[in-house]
């Protein structure tokens, strides 16, 4: 393991081969038999449950519940809202038949021509038409409003060129969709989703975002507004990391889903739809992680805390055993996962460099010497620095560094943001900026005319308008018109 890390390419070297390798050498994940699906693996999948509980105890504090819908939805459902087809059309996997037979001819298993489907079936890559059209059978008055549900599940998207984590065919994910009397309450319920994102993307994630509104070109298909929280990635590219969208009643509507209002009067509901998957994955590992491996928040690391003991035989281990056990048991009962590493079958040099790819944050050494002395060994997984601690109160200790580790991972991820974010005035400095990375701050004439030609020149896109951007007049930097405020433009993943 030691000399496989060593092996590891370096950031400044291609950004892209490391993600990749970190992906396979920490064991988050590999490509399975599918193209474009991969397997999550107990280590990252971890992660994600973490992920689960504390996004999940966020949205019910709103007043969201969990359901479920089915995975497959009739072809017909997505030609009800033409945007939304239009936006999916080519990425759906279709089901045309319900039964497979062995090839009289001897070509082993094909498809049986008598078992094809009479309607055909979408293998969902968003959930809004059929639960709009559950929706239609669970409202019929105000009363019935507001309906506030989520989903934990999997989409498939037939993505053509898929990365690990980010951009895969399937892929796990959480989907609200909300029902509204009014736009007003819609409208604000999309707002509160997206800062509920927002405040796990920082909190847990130690991910600084930008809260900011998307422009029509890059709305979610059917959606009347956008709202996103865009992260920037150590190589000074965009990740979009969570969306939650305002969607009018473009989806009750194409499904008829009326309700009958205070005025005794038939309205057409106000909906909304706001979502995160496993790409969060993506971010989590390209935002921290080092050419070491994985620096991984406290808040959502599978194992907080790695304690190793060194010995030299069964005595001095059952030694170092007896100490490790109530500071295990106390770590523990203060709500810290900690793992105690006394299997036998590694060396200890061994063992530090795997917990240190997958990014441990805390390693306590312990061995007979440092029991005499009451003192252990600590390491830090965010800057590598060791230092020996006292034994005695170490539970404690423990605890403060966390904190400090994520606080400080942030705090290193933000101004990284800062300083990779441009305020730019001419075509010719927007182009050089582009290049070299970066969040890239500057007018624009508001069409998608001058939008998709700055996209074709320069492969940059409008992240979001900001939500806390400030008017401003000035000129276009592709135009020269008029514009009242500043965008930011980047490359995406």
């Amino acid at each position: 393991m030691a000399q496989e890390l060593k092996d590891l390419t370096k950031r400044s070297q291609n950004y892209s081969q490391w993600y990749n390798e970190l992906v396979v050498k920490a064991d988050l994940a590999e490509q399975s038999a599918v193209r474009g699906c991969i397997v999550i693996k107990p280590y990252v999948y971890a992660i994600w449950e973490k992920m689960q509980r504390k996004l999940d105890d966020m949205f019910k504090q709103t007043g969201v519940q969990n359901a479920y819908f089915p995975l497959l939805i009739p072809k017909w459902f997505l030609s009800r809202e033409a945007d939304h087809v239009e936006g999916f059309a080519k990425e759906c996997a279709v089901v045309t038949h319900y039964r497979l037979m062995n090839d009289p001819n001897g070509n082993g298993v094909v498809v049986d021509p008598e078992a094809r489907l009479e309607e055909e079936l979408i293998i969902r890559p968003t959930s809004e038409t059929i639960i709009w059209n559950t929706y239609k059978n669970w409202i019929n008055s105000y009363r019935d409003l507001p309906l506030l549900v989520n989903q934990w599940a999997n989409v498939f998207r037939w993505e053509m060129r898929t990365r690990l984590f980010l951009r895969t065919a399937e892929f796990l994910w959480q989907e609200g969709h909300t029902a509204h009397a009014t736009s007003e309450e819609a409208q604000a319920k999309a707002i509160e989703m997206l800062n509920v994102y927002g405040d796990f993307a920082e909190k847990y994630m130690a991910l600084p975002v930008v809260k900011g509104v998307k422009t029509a070109n890059e709305r979610f298909a059917g959606a009347v507004e956008t709202y996103t929280i865009e992260a920037m990635m150590q190589d000074g590219k965009a990740l979009q990391s969570g969306t939650s969208h305002f969607l009018g009643q473009n989806f009750a509507k194409a499904f008829d889903v009326k309700f009958v209002n205070k005025e005794n009067q038939l309205d057409y509901v106000w909906a909304t739809s706001w979502g995160v998957s496993t790409r969060l994955m993506g971010a989590l590992i390209m935002t921290h992680s080092d050419d070491n491996g994985l620096v991984l928040p406290p808040e959502l690391a599978p194992i907080q805390v790695v304690i190793v003991p060194i010995y030299k035989n069964m005595e001095q281990l059952a030694e170092v055993d007896k100490v490790v056990e109530p500071i295990v048991n106390k770590l523990r009962g203060m709500g810290i996962s900690v793992k105690y590493d006394n299997a036998d079958n590694k060396r200890p040099g061994f063992k530090f460099a795997d917990y240190e790819l997958k990014g441990v944050p805390v390693r306590l050494v312990l061995g007979a010497r440092d029991i005499q002395n009451g003192t252990i060994e600590v390491m830090r997984r965010d800057t590598l620095e060791k230092s020996v601690e006292q034994l005695a109160g170490i539970e404690e200790r423990v605890k403060e560094l966390l904190g400090e580790i994520q606080k400080n991972i942030f705090t290193k991820a933000l101004k990284h943001r800062e300083e990779m974010t441009f305020r730019v005035d001419t075509w010719e400095d927007f182009k050089a900026r582009i290049e070299a990375g970066g969040f890239v701050l500057a007018h624009w004439d508001g069409t998608t005319e001058t939008e998709e030609k700055i996209k074709e020149e320069t492969k940059a896109t409008i992240r979001c308008i900001p939500l806390d951007g400030e008017e401003e007049e000035g000129a276009c930097i592709y135009t020269g018109k008029p514009s009242h405020r500043r965008v930011i433009f980047a490359r995406n993943y």
